[in-house]
């Protein structure tokens, strides 16, 4: 009976990762022990990471409202408050972009939100 060889099979995954580590550094995307070792971290990385952006994201929006919330003498904790109290619905994404696109609209916003803020101060 003929024996059954994987040359062919072994070059092909082989290639496949290192395809997968171009741009690695050093033998990380010329040796395939190494290399394949990049390439599970990497993709572990990626995998962590991007659950981890969408935090990030939210902390940058939170940075962005506060700073424009503050131009317009209010804090952002207050801001989020009254906005909460008037029954406006806007999600910090698009406070976020509203604040660095459009500050007469922001400014508006944050009018509504001191307003309903006054009789409880």
């Amino acid at each position: 009976m003929t024996r059954i060889k994987r040359g062919v099979t072994k070059r092909k995954r082989h290639k496949k990762i290192l395809k997968m580590t171009k741009g690695h550094q050093g033998g990380r995307h010329t040796l395939f022990r190494q290399a394949n070792e990049s390439m599970l971290h990497a993709y572990s990385y990626a995998f962590a990471h991007r659950r981890e952006r969408k935090g990030d994201m939210r902390k940058l929006w939170n940075v962005k409202i506060n700073a424009a919330a503050r131009a317009n003498g209010i804090t952002y904790s207050k801001l989020i408050h009254g906005l909460k109290l008037a029954g406006v619905e806007v999600n910090r994404k698009m406070l976020a972009d509203i604040a660095m696109r459009d500050p007469g609209a922001f400014a508006q916003i944050a009018e509504t939100a001191k307003r309903e803020l006054e009789p409880a101060a």
